[in-house]
């Protein structure tokens, strides 16, 4: 499974916003997991792989600093949601305000996952690292 392209979407009510099919279809099932990214998007994860990596994060020690920050960040922010028929969702307030999600988004693959972005910090990000 390996996500790729970039896809515009608008919000189609309070915080719902429908999965490019492309995406949809590589998901196992109609529940998928996101979460915090970093650069301030969201990250989107087929839940088995989710949990897959999940027990790689919890394999590391509480005293390593670091990881046990990952872990709350990641973890803290953490949601399971499902796709309607319609191939829509509902994404958690605390997450719209932590990716400035307000009527568009761009979801783009990015592999192993895929991000959901504002339209404007996805593109400063991009001339961020192209230059």
């Amino acid at each position: 499974m390996v996500f790729y392209g970039e896809y515009q979407v608008a919000f189609t009510g309070a915080g719902r916003i429908v999965l490019p099919k492309k995406i949809r279809e590589l998901l196992k099932g109609n529940t998928f997991i996101i979460t915090k990214g970093f650069d301030q998007c969201l990250a989107g994860y087929d839940r088995q792989d989710w949990e897959n990596r999940a027990q790689s994060l919890l394999a590391v020690s509480l005293l390593e600093k670091e990881q046990m920050e990952k872990r709350r960040f990641l973890f803290s922010s953490t949601v399971y949601l499902e796709i309607d028929d319609q191939g829509r969702f509902v994404l958690p307030k605390h997450l719209l305000n932590y990716a400035k999600l307000a009527s568009q988004a761009l979801v783009c693959g990015v592999g192993d996952h895929f991000e959901i972005w504002e339209p404007k910090v996805w593109q400063e990000y991009i001339k961020s690292t192209s230059s």
